[in-house]
């Protein structure tokens, strides 16, 4: 077979006697050069895991430390839509970078920015509704955004988890 990019040698991917990518033969190749679609994909999922850490650890936490709780949640509203583009964004390029060199991460970056856009478009907004209508005194409502809070932190993790894997992909 040609050569492997470095992404598929040090990922430990080998083309198998059918000509698929396998696990096996796990021998990196240091004189190969890096491609440009390897390259593309580990400053995507870089930037994707380093940004959603940043914001869960960092940001978030600080901003309602800082701020009172009603700006607090106020300034989460207005920059989530912004994360989610991000992650939506940093992902899908991870997605089709990854294509071509494997297609078992170039999904699992698909899925990730496809739950991204879920969050943006469905949670999110439900999430808004229902924290308002808790504010207005609806009792009901507290539970329910609870849960699809829950959610949202759940999703959010595995998205992270599904960034490191695909990321361990570079260095193992």
């Amino acid at each position: 077979m040609g050569a492997r990019p470095v992404f598929v040698a040090r990922a430990g991917l080998a083309r198998g006697r059918s000509g698929t990518i396998s696990r096996r033969n796990r021998i990196p190749d240091p004189a190969r050069p890096v491609t440009l679609l390897a390259l593309i994909a580990l400053v995507a999922v870089a930037l994707l895991l380093g940004g959603m850490v940043f914001f869960a650890a960092l940001v978030a936490p600080l901003v309602f430390r800082v701020l009172p709780v009603e700006q607090g949640g106020q300034f989460v509203r207005a920059l989530f839509p912004r994360y989610y583009v991000f992650v939506l964004g940093t992902a899908a390029a991870a997605a089709v970078a990854l294509f071509p060199l494997s297609k078992p991460d170039a999904g699992i970056m698909a899925a990730t920015a496809g739950l991204a856009w879920w969050l943006r478009q469905s949670l999110m907004p439900r999430i808004n509704a229902l924290s308002d209508r808790a504010k207005a005194g609806d009792t009901a409502a507290q539970p329910e955004f609870d849960r699809a809070h829950r959610l949202s932190v759940i999703a959010n993790l595995l998205q992270m988890v599904a960034a490191a894997v695909v990321l361990a992909g570079f260095v193992t």
